[in-house]
């Protein structure tokens, strides 16, 4: 699902986000999202039996650049979906998923946090699904949003 986003994100122009190398040919992003995926919770999405895209959840922040709550948090990690299910409502599934398990947790605070650049396109997309920007950060040149939503 990660090198079809990347595809799809390099075919539309938007290749600042993720880069233009399939994850899968990075080692050191497949050490990382090995790294998220032992430390925190995965969900994959189906539609009709195939995996159509995924999360994963933790407890804190698994980044050095956004620094965790003083409050329990639920953190959203790596949504991806494959391109092929684009506009069935996956992510935004996804999404309600993170809401219902911090709800199950009794935790009150869900966050995120995402590339900013290309006009903002993915912040909006988290502003759509509940959340609201915290603050901006930046890694390297890539700019990032933290978002939040209260549960």
């Amino acid at each position: 699902m990660f090198d079809s986003a990347v595809n799809w994100l390099v075919a539309n122009g938007r290749s600042a986000q993720w880069g233009t190398v399939p994850w899968s040919q990075r080692p050191e992003v497949v050490t990382k999202i090995g790294r998220m995926m032992r430390l925190g919770t995965p969900w994959i999405a189906e539609v009709d039996g195939e995996a159509a895209g995924t999360l994963t959840l933790s407890t804190t922040p698994l980044s050095d650049y956004v620094e965790a709550a003083d409050e329990p948090e639920v953190y959203i990690h790596l949504l991806v979906i494959d391109r092929r299910f684009s506009g069935l409502g996956v992510g935004s599934t996804l999404l309600a998923h993170a809401v219902d398990e911090a709800r199950r947790l009794g935790v009150g605070l869900l966050r995120v946090d995402c590339y900013a650049g290309s006009e903002g396109k993915l912040v909006d997309y988290y502003r759509r699904n509940g959340f609201t920007p915290v603050s901006t950060f930046t890694v390297g040149d890539w700019p990032g949003q933290l978002l939040a939503q209260r549960v």
